[in-house]
Formats: structure tokens, sequence, C-alpha cells
């Protein structure tokens, strides 16, 4: 599924990957700071701030093979490549997803796709919103495989209907959630009439609170990270409030 991937020579030492600690992450950091990593038993997740609207892109690299999966090539193409050849454990790039069809989520997708040779992953519904053409279109329920790693991917239609988050659950235990504008800390993301509001909140109720527990990670498209844990109590709120 993820098809052509670009060998890439591992010529930086550890010393010039500048990280924050990996015992210190907690999904909190500065806009167009530093990346953050976290270790995890099978897959290394860094998370980099780009563009001026704080978006998140994350790097998933397979721990074993050093294959990766980019998330949301959304801006800074130099820096998402850089991330790329300065990462001692990063071997190869298996595919890009993009998360939905919203512009400042695909800004470097273009230049990333062609410089590394990825693949492009998209929902299938958003596809045709992208700047170039998608290699994989998605829907609910598929699998993502990168060297020995699978995501399953999770539609959640209502911000774009096409939109779609990236469920990774961890050899060592734990489930990590990539949800692009779909859910934040505080709620879901913006939708533009009561029928996509309505879409949005039953696709997280049915297909992540409802299947999900809640010390399920939760990596937003942008900004800080948070838990189901944290964010299920106020499901009643969000559904009163109708935004």
């Amino acid at each position: 599924m993820c098809g052509r991937v670009l060998q890439r020579a591992l010529e930086s030492p550890d010393s010039v990957w500048r990280m924050s600690k990996t015992t210190d992450y907690t999904g909190h950091f500065h806009p167009g700071g530093e990346p953050a990593v976290r270790v995890l038993q099978g897959i290394t997740v860094t998370k980099l701030s780009v563009g001026p609207m704080d978006n998140n892109a994350y790097l998933l690299t397979c721990t074993r093979t050093g294959s990766s999966l980019l998330i949301d090539a959304a801006n800074d193409a130099e820096r998402i490549i850089g991330l790329l050849d300065g990462d001692p454990r990063h071997r190869s790039l298996a595919g890009i997803v993009t998360t939905h069809r919203h512009a400042d989520h695909w800004q470097a997708l273009a230049e990333v796709a062609s410089v590394t040779g990825a693949r492009v992953l998209a929902g299938a519904e958003d596809a045709a919103g992208l700047p170039v053409p998608v290699d994989v279109p998605l829907r609910h329920g598929d699998a993502v495989p990168f060297g020995d790693v699978v995501v399953e991917v999770i539609a959640l239609r209502g911000h774009t209907p096409g939109s779609v988050a990236l469920l990774y659950r961890d050899s060592g235990g734990g489930a990590h959630l990539f949800t692009g504008d779909s859910l934040f800390p505080g709620g879901p993301g913006r939708t533009t009439s009561p029928a996509d509001f309505a879409s949005l909140m039953d696709d997280l109720e049915a297909r992540v609170f409802g299947m999900l527990p809640d010390d399920t990670w939760v990596y937003p498209g942008h900004g800080a990270d948070t838990t189901l844990g944290a964010e299920r109590p106020h499901l009643p709120e969000w559904r009163s409030r109708g935004w």
C-alpha cells in the first residue's frame, strides 16, 4: 500500500539530532520551536510546529526498520525535509498522509512528496482538494503499514467530508490518535452547518470515545495534545453548544 520509498543514507551523527528530551514529552511546546520527540515501544513520534497557523506535522518512525510515515506536510517544506535528513532513526519515508483538504495542512505536500518520492494518502472524499494526485485514497477501517507498523484509519466526517484520523496501538500498550482538525483540547474542530456538526459529533462519539479508552493520547492538527479521558466529560457540553 505504501509503495515506493526513498532510501536515505544515514549521514547525520546523533549530536546534530536536536530534540526535546523524550522523558519530558508533554505535547506542549512553543510554535516554531525545535521538534519534540516521544519514544514508544514500536515507533518514535516526532512533533514539529510549522507555518503561521501553528500546524503540527508528525513523523512516525518504525523503531526496528526506520521506515516512516509523515502526517500533514502542512508548511515549511525545508524544515520537514531537514527533519527527515537529520534524524538518525529515519531511513525511508513510506508515505505522507494529509488528514483533510484545508490548505493550511498541505502547503509543503507537493515539495516533500517530490523530494522523497513518498506515496500520498488522504481521505477519499477530500482527495480532489489536494494540490497533488492522491496515490492511496483512504476509507474508514483501512490499514496503513510502514515498516513493521500499522496505523488504522478512522473517518471523522464533518470538519470536511474526507477528514481522517490515524490510530496507532503501541506494542508496549496504549493507543495514540492523530486527529487533524477533528478533535482538539476543548472540543471538535470547526464545522459550517448543523448537519456537519452532528456528523462529526456522531463519528467522534461512536468511533473514538465509544471505542477507545481514556488513556488514549490525542495529537491534534494544531497546538497542544490531550487525552480522551480529559475530554470525555465534556461531550454533553459540546453537543449542547452546537459548534
